[in-house]
């Protein structure tokens, strides 16, 4: 390698962090949880979702990409009845769409420890485009953990099921993704 093209490269490492390169989601370090009112407002029904993969790339120029998938059928929310409701055609529609996937074309590192990310939310079949900010709340050589609070209406992804209303207001979707540095 010559002299320029060495600068080179390590400029763009440089504005990388050091961490260009791939990295893996750690799915028993990572937790998506959903929160939305039901009964008018006076329950906030909550679970998570057990079943989590995703990997990531982070770029010479700083910035990253990647996906993270979760299984429909995985969410819990500690009642057996609700579960399997949530995962009937009137909601996640787990049969027919056993994934629900987020696609990140773009997370651009802001100076403050925050990111905001651009992508593809996809579930029961529809893909919408999602916008949001994460904060970075782990960072060591080879692992990043980023956390954020992400607002869904899911009326946009074919789940309207609401017998006399009682479901108000969009869901609140929290991430929390943990990834390791894929070793070369």
């Amino acid at each position: 390698m010559t002299d320029a093209s060495s600068d080179s490269a390590r400029t763009a490492e440089s504005r990388a962090g050091g961490r260009a390169g791939s990295w893996q989601l750690d799915p028993a370090r990572s937790v998506i949880a959903i929160r939305h009112k039901s009964l008018w407002g006076l329950v906030t029904v909550k679970g998570t979702f057990t079943e989590v993969s995703g990997q990531g790339e982070v770029l010479a120029d700083g910035s990253a990409r990647g996906s993270l998938t979760i299984g429909a059928a995985s969410v819990d929310t500690g009642n057996a009845r609700r579960d399997a409701h949530l995962r009937s055609a009137a909601f996640l529609d787990a049969d027919r769409d056993p994934s629900i996937a987020f696609t990140a074309l773009r997370i651009t590192p802001g100076a403050d420890g925050t990111a905001e990310v651009s992508g593809d939310l996809t579930a029961r079949g529809l893909t919408r485009p999602l916008v949001f900010s994460a904060r970075v709340t782990e960072s060591a050589t080879g692992a990043v953990t980023l956390a954020a609070e992400v607002i869904i209406d899911r009326s946009r992804y074919g789940m309207t099921w609401n017998m006399l209303g009682m479901i108000t207001g969009p869901a609140a979707v929290t991430v929390t993704a943990c990834f390791s540095r894929e070793q070369p």
